[in-house]
């Protein structure tokens, strides 16, 4: 990747997490730029953009991650203190997209927090938003910005090619549900593999039940794709399901780790061979020490994509 010397474009980070903003600022040649996020005495965020902003193009990294309250805080924050330094743009770089899973009204009285958190981003004062591996894609659609929609399918698949190289015919790529199977056909085409199903039923938030598995896993390594792994409950029971039905191995690839409450006991207790996904979310202590839990930098893909958002270049040859 070249490095892009021009003087007219800024990148921010929040606290969130700042290892992949500084590898980011490493892919593109420079330094991220002097921001000031931090506390008030009572805990208020309190944020001074450290340098001349004025007329710029501007670049805030920061996933809504967990604490998604705090961290999508520091971001509007954030926001908020570049238009009224008159930057001349500012992109919301959000890595793993938070409040992303109530995107439709599914039941009576209930918010739906995605459009909620799009309102808050473009009122704040972004002028566009990128973000990757979105939960639902048409959640782009209750943006008034422009909205780039990465994806982690480069890093992800490259590592997969690699683990299987020669041996892709013998390799099953399972959605753990119904509504991930769009993406599992599009990884099995590309890695020349068969696809496979796992039929659940949820009975309430973060628990399910396994009901059965589509498709044919027996003498195969499974491997399992998901956009996210929050509690790993889904995933595990999906790895048991898989075993059951005779696949030699099962491993797990995700975008974003959220891997809450008892994600990381779940995976050591269950029989996935190990859980790949990329570092758009910073691993808390337990899952960075866990050796079942390894991580994929999307740094180069996400510098890229600033640096193509600045010159104007096209996006969606990254993917091609």
């Amino acid at each position: 990747m070249q490095n892009d010397q021009r003087p007219d474009y800024r990148v921010f980070s929040g606290n969130s997490n700042r290892q992949l903003a500084e590898a980011i600022g490493k892919e593109l040649g420079r330094p991220l730029a002097r921001a000031m996020v931090g506390r008030f005495s009572d805990g208020e965020i309190q944020v001074e953009i450290g340098e001349n902003v004025r007329g710029t193009d501007t670049f805030v990294i920061q996933s809504t991650s967990p604490d998604a309250n705090t961290n999508l805080m520091e971001l509007l924050i954030m926001i908020d203190a570049l238009k009224r330094a008159s930057a001349g743009s500012i992109n919301a770089v959000i890595p793993y997209y938070g409040y992303a899973r109530q995107d439709r009204k599914s039941a009576p009285r209930v918010p739906i927090t995605a459009k909620l958190v799009a309102d808050l981003l473009a009122a704040a004062g972004a002028t566009r938003v990128v973000s990757m591996d979105m939960h639902a894609g048409q959640i782009q659609g209750f943006f008034n910005v422009p909205f780039d929609h990465l994806y982690a399918v480069p890093v992800l698949l490259e590592h997969m090619r690699k683990r299987f190289d020669g041996e892709a015919q013998n390799v099953v790529i399972v959605s753990p549900d119904a509504g991930g199977v769009e993406r599992a056909r599009a990884y099995s085409k590309r890695l020349g593999a068969t696809l496979g199903i796992i039929d659940k039923r949820r009975t309430k938030p973060n628990v399910a039940e396994i009901m059965n598995v589509i498709g044919e896993v027996n003498g195969k390594v499974a491997v399992l794709l998901d956009d996210m792994i929050d509690t790993a409950g889904t995933l595990t029971q999906a790895a048991n399901a898989l075993v059951d039905k005779g696949a030699t191995k099962v491993y797990a690839y995700a975008t974003h780790a959220v891997l809450s409450g008892p994600a990381v006991d779940r995976i050591m207790k269950s029989p996935i061979e190990d859980v790949v996904a990329t570092n758009t979310i910073a691993l808390a202590p337990n899952a960075a020490a866990c050796p079942k839990i390894r991580t994929l930098s999307v740094a180069g893909l996400l510098a890229e994509a600033i640096r193509r958002i600045h010159t104007g270049d096209s996006l969606s040859s990254l993917f091609v």
